[in-house]
């Protein structure tokens, strides 16, 4: 694949929205009188090397909905909203998530809006019979290819092993991490913190050897590559083309100074492709970088970038822009489902990563969905009410992290005092 071959196989654009939702809950016939949010609570799983901080929004009428903080973080982050939340109607989605966006942020700090929206969607799903992409919009696809993440080894038979292991799970699209430790040990492979062409050559190694197990007829992809300057970036752009690279993911990290033009210079630069966006939050802070095409593929992470509704406007933006759409996850099903229902509307979308192939109890945590989640490498998009899931009890419990089952939440009942970013604080419980 040269060049831009990778991106120009992807779907065209069609129909695109920016508007939000295609059906608003609040104003349709069938929806129930007086339902109001009453609680939220939430619980804390490990699984793949990830925490999962898992929520309920409650209400008066015996329906719940599901929503997942961003893997590692933290259930505060959600539960921060709750004097927010208690006693608003839950199918006002985009009027509860206005009034708390201005306690989000990004990376981590995203996690806890989104999680919020997830859970309303689930609700607003539940209560109407229709499965949550549905209130934004129509289906383009029911299935979504998964891209498999495989962490380095700096043992190349190993690497081997596992890439072949994932190969015959099925899966199509891989993605390698070439961190810096695999070859920092190598003579003449760093000056200072720079790759010299010596270190770029040991990082082709394990590429080939990958290579030699997949194929070059799938997709594969890399990422970890360490601190990098301008022109690492570029050169290794270069490095990787002869290898069919699909992507080479946050040479800059989006928290760099000057970030969105220091990758703009390597994506300009660079004959493979670059993918950048796990960590930001909110359409405003994705805009720059797709307006000047700072990076050749778009990659939200649902659980940081703002839920369904908000990853939905970035992604069609990006289309409109002609750059396709790829997720990062590295949560749980309940997040996983959530992101499906967000991926099938995207008209220009390539894949969804999972981060838990190594965790044959994943899927487990949760009952409702077809099993096995991901089969022949790809995901399916459910057609339940809601995001399509419900938790698996026993098997969460077992996999509990930190104490507590959706323990009640006192120390967030009290209301804020005072105001709020300028925000009377009665106004907003209003």
């Amino acid at each position: 694949m040269k060049r831009r071959a990778f991106l120009k196989n992807t779907t065209g654009l069609a129909g695109l929205s920016l508007t939000g939702l295609a059906i608003n809950p609040a104003e349709t016939a069938s929806r129930p009188t007086d339902l109001k949010i009453t609680d939220i609570r939430g619980c804390t799983v490990r699984a793949g090397g990830e925490n999962y901080p898992i929520i309920k929004i409650y209400t008066n009428q015996d329906v719940y909905g599901l929503g997942e903080v961003r893997d590692s973080g933290r259930l505060s982050q959600a539960l921060i909203y709750k004097s927010f939340l208690v006693g608003q109607d839950p199918l006002n989605i985009e009027g509860i998530l206005k009034r708390i966006k201005p306690m989000a942020g990004q990376s981590r700090n995203g996690g806890g809006y989104s999680a919020i929206d997830m859970a309303l969607c689930d609700i607003a799903g539940k209560v109407l019979g229709i499965p949550a992409y549905r209130l934004f919009g129509s289906k383009r696809r029911s299935k979504i290819t998964a891209y498999c993440d495989t962490p380095s080894e700096s043992d190349i038979d190993v690497y081997r092993s596992l890439m072949k292991k994932r190969l015959d799970m099925g899966f199509t699209h891989f993605k390698m991490d070439l961190q810096k430790r695999l070859y920092q040990n190598k003579p003449g492979a760093l000056s200072g913190q720079s790759p010299t062409d010596k270190g770029f050559a040991y990082m082709g190694e394990f590429v080939e050897a990958v290579r030699s197990v997949i194929g070059y007829d799938k997709v594969l992809g890399a990422d970890h590559f360490g601190y990098l300057n301008v022109d690492d970036g570029i050169r290794l752009g270069k490095a990787m083309e002869k290898y069919s690279l699909a992507y080479i993911e946050d040479v800059i990290n989006w928290d760099r100074t000057n970030s969105i033009q220091l990758n703009k210079m390597i994506t300009d630069g660079s004959p493979t492709p670059t993918l950048n966006g796990e960590d930001l939050f909110g359409f405003d802070a994705f805009r720059p970088w797709i307006e000047t095409h700072a990076v050749d593929i778009i990659h939200p992470d649902m659980e940081t970038s703002g839920g369904i509704i908000e990853t939905k406007k970035i992604a069609d933006y990006a289309n409109l822009h002609g750059i396709p759409v790829m997720f990062h996850f590295a949560g749980s099903p309940v997040g996983c489902m959530a992101s499906l229902h967000c991926a099938c509307l995207v008209d220009d979308f390539i894949s969804m990563e999972n981060h838990a192939v190594d965790t044959p109890w994943w899927g487990d945590l949760v009952k409702g969905v077809q099993k096995p989640i991901i089969f022949k490498g790809e995901y399916t998009v459910p057609e339940t009410p809601g995001i399509g899931v419900e938790l698996n009890e026993d098997v969460i419990k077992e996999h509990l992290i930190i104490p507590g089952y959706f323990e009640p939440t006192p120390e967030y009942d009290k209301p804020m005092v005072g105001t709020h970013f300028g925000i009377p604080v009665d106004a907003i419980k209003k």
